[in-house]
């Protein structure tokens, strides 16, 4: 499968690297508003085509893929152009920047009938069925609760400061335990409790999310991009609990008893860069004729976002473009 990529950011990047140690897919094109940077982009990625326009990009007639790699404010548009051309779309997490952008996107590719997907990796990977077979299996019981949380030190980095780009730390970094708990608890939120501490320019940097979900179950998640955490997920359960150690890529997962002694510890396999799930889930389903992906429904990645509409709301943060 041919592939386009839409950005010469450092997510494109990595998704250009990943490609390059697949044998099913291969990054044909890169687009970008500079002809300079898409060429030393594809240069650096021994990509065949480069091209200084997103039209020029999504008018290529072999490019079977487009993932969008570019700003969260800028996915919608990117989104639409590449849909309404007839291109399938595998947009990088935040799927958009709110609530009405991700139901109009997936309406649009309903309509049209175009495969449309979010790279929110995490949901791909094979630890993410290891979890729900653990979970299936009755080894640590009823599921009581769940606790998450993802911090980097990203405040000096430009973009994410920036409302225009719609900055800060929840859609950047706090969408992983928001969609850590969504994986593992479903979707029937009862209640939403939270607070932030914001950036000089008025977004997030700190936040705090407290969720309440149907049969008395709760999920306190935690992001922020002041410095690292331990970015545990932890999901406990009437006979037991479970650690998945770095929510972002899961590389251990720990399973505990009920008095907290260590049962046992699961490996999870060896990866190229982790991103190959979601690029081979993409290729697989539009071979199959499938116009999403199972392992991320359009409609959960529509309900992160309202949530994340929910949590800005409670803060008093708003994009300019809003």
């Amino acid at each position: 499968m041919k592939i386009g990529i839409i950005g010469t950011g450092w997510i494109a990047g990595k998704l250009a690297e990943t490609m390059q140690k697949m044998e099913q897919v291969t990054c044909w094109a890169v687009g970008s508003r500079s002809i300079d940077r898409a060429k030393t982009f594809a240069g650096a990625h021994m990509i065949e085509k480069a091209y200084g326009s997103y039209t020029e990009l999504v008018q290529d007639d072999q490019i079977e893929l487009i993932y969008i790699g570019t700003p969260h404010s800028e996915h919608f548009e990117n989104a639409k152009l590449a849909i309404e051309h007839g291109k399938p779309v595998l947009c990088e997490k935040a799927f958009m920047a709110n609530g009405k952008q991700a139901r109009e996107i997936v309406a649009l590719a309903e309509a049209k009938k175009v495969f449309l997907a979010e790279a929110i990796w995490t949901r791909y990977m094979p630890s993410r069925k290891m979890i729900d077979d653990i979970i299936a299996s009755g080894e640590i019981g009823e599921i009581i609760s769940l606790s998450a949380n993802l911090g980097y030190e990203l405040n000096n980095v430009p973009r994410m400061t920036d409302p225009r780009l719609a900055g800060g730390a929840l859609l950047d970094v706090g969408v992983y335990p928001l969609h850590f708990a969504n994986m593992f608890m479903g979707d029937e939120v009862v209640k939403v409790t939270s607070s932030c501490t914001k950036t000089d320019t008025g977004v997030d940097e700190l936040n705090s999310m407290i969720i309440e979900y149907s049969g008395k179950r709760m999920a306190t998640l935690h992001s922020g991009m002041l410095g690292v955490t331990d970015q545990y997920g932890i999901i406990h359960g009437t006979q037991g609990f479970l650690i998945a150690k770095n929510i972002n890529n899961i590389d251990q997962i720990e399973i505990y008893t009920s008095d907290r002694k260590l049962k046992r510890v699961l490996a999870v396999p060896a990866q190229i860069t982790g991103y190959e799930y979601q690029l081979e889930a993409c290729r697989q389903a539009i071979a199959d004729g499938r116009l999403s992906c199972e392992e991320a429904p359009l409609a959960q990645s529509i309900h992160i976002m309202e949530l994340t509409d929910t949590l800005r709301k409670q803060w008093g943060v708003r994009y300019p473009f809003e």
